[in-house]
Parts: C-alpha cells; structure tokens; sequence
C-alpha cells in the first residue's frame, strides 16, 4: 500500500510546475488615482489638535502659576507648547494631504501616514463586514467614516475618515453588497 502512496506522491512532483513571477509587470498600486478626503474634515482633525493644546496650556498655567520655583522660567514651557504645536499642524496638514482611497474592481485601497507612507489593501473576499460612524463633529460638518473589518481580527483593518456622508452610505451598500455575493457564491460551492 505504501509503494501506491508514494507512486502518487511521485507522480504529482513530476507534474509540479512552479514558474517565477516577473514582479516588475505586476500591477502598479502606486499608480491608481485616490480619491483625498473632504477639506472639511481637516477642521476635525484641527479641533483635536487645539482640545489637546488647550489643555496642555491650562495645565502648564496652573504649573506656573501655582509653582513659584517655576514661575520664573515660564517661558520655557510655553516656548515647548508653542513648538510642538507648530510640528503637530505641519505634520498633521502633510497625513491629511497624504490620505486617500480608492474602491476597485476586486479590492478597497486606502493610504496614510505622514512620514512613512503606508497603504492598505483589502480585496472584497476578504470583508467580513462594514460599520459607518458619525461623531459630532463629523454629524455637523456631514461627514462620516467607513470601517472595513476582515477576519481573524476585533478592530477594524481600515478606517476611512472624511466622507461625505451620502457618498459613505453608497459605499457602505456596494462593501455589503461585494460581502453578500461572496457569501452566495460561497454557499453555492
């Protein structure tokens, strides 16, 4: 019985072809146009900046105020507020500029970041399903964000911020119907 085993075993090596791939004719994600973010929601993310700052602000006042051994040197935690503030607006303008996505064919693109770029890419077999938030920000300046969560996981793979919040709920109907067709083409097998 072991000689037919291996006789097959043998016979499937033979008939084994594992060709390389020529990566540099592969698609080219780099090259698909993203669709950026709604201005308004730059206003957003301004916000939480200044909710941030503001409250670094008070808490260095009340140091300074209340700690007389500091009270002479209070330029220096200004001076560091005001810095930081300044690379937190200049960083966070160039993550929004940085920020787009993109619903193809078969797959969902999103990109991010600052100063190391990173881009996601989630093809719709994969979806397990999809959650539409509005914060009350986001409510008032009609803006929504689209979460995509994959299996195997509690947290959502991408978060996609800054959508108008009609064009969020057609996306939200064309990922659950891309996860509906993949559920009945899967229970037709």
């Amino acid at each position: 019985m072991d000689t037919v085993k291996d006789e097959s075993n043998n016979s499937e090596r033979n008939n084994y072809i594992n060709n390389p791939i020529d990566t540099l004719a592969l698609p080219q994600f780099e090259e698909v146009q993203l669709s950026p973010l709604q201005p308004a929601y730059y206003k957003i993310v301004l916000f939480n900046i200044g909710i941030v700052y503001l409250l670094l602000a008070i808490g260095a006042g009340c140091g300074i105020y209340f700690i007389s051994e500091i009270q002479s040197y209070w330029y220096v935690p200004v001076a560091f507020i005001v810095f930081t503030l300044c690379i937190s607006l200049f960083i966070s303008r160039i993550s929004f500029k940085n920020k787009g996505f993109a619903f193809r064919t078969h797959d969902v693109m999103y990109r991010s970041g600052a100063i190391a770029i990173t881009t996601i890419i989630i093809p719709y077999n994969r979806v397990q399903h999809v959650a539409l938030h509005e914060g009350f920000l986001s409510r008032k300046l009609g803006l929504a964000t689209i979460e995509i969560f994959t299996a195997g996981g509690d947290s959502s793979d991408v978060k996609i911020p800054g959508l108008e919040k009609e064009h969020a709920e057609k996306i939200k109907k064309l990922l659950v119907g891309k996860v509906l067709n993949q559920d009945k083409e899967t229970n037709e097998d």
